[in-house]
């Protein structure tokens, strides 16, 4: 499956399609710490599917922004990644984040907003345990 020939023609239409929807940016942002197994994502992102997790990984994928390192060792072991493309996605996330905060702030919504930690569980030293 090939999701990008479905992709917008407009730049800025294109790089929302690619980013948007409810977990991307979630899974963007703890591989922003490192490469990571499937089960520290599923476990340290609260509230998402492992089918909903590999759907969103599989489209990230075919989108170039992530790729898969496979362990032959015993068990066998799968991690995910950001290519560097995934990895130049860091400062439009930093700045749609503070859109975010400046957005609340003006509709007077800050007591609205959730600290990444209510969503993703990422302490030092978890990055790809």
């Amino acid at each position: 499956m090939h999701v990008t020939k479905h992709l917008p023609g407009l730049p800025i239409e294109r790089a929302l399609s690619v980013v948007s929807g409810r977990w991307k940016a979630v899974i963007i942002y703890v591989l922003l710490e490192g490469p990571q197994r499937i089960c520290f994502l599923e476990n340290n992102i609260q509230g998402i599917s492992q089918k909903v997790l590999i759907g969103q990984l599989r489209a990230l994928e075919n989108h170039g922004l992530v790729y898969r390192l496979f362990f032959a060792q015993e068990p066998q072991r799968i991690d995910y990644a950001l290519t560097p493309l995934g990895l130049s996605l860091e400062p439009l996330l930093n700045s749609l984040y503070d859109w975010g905060v400046t957005h609340a702030t003006e509709m007077g919504e800050v007591h609205r907003l959730l600290p990444c930690e209510a969503v993703v569980k990422l302490s030092a030293g978890d990055a790809g345990e």
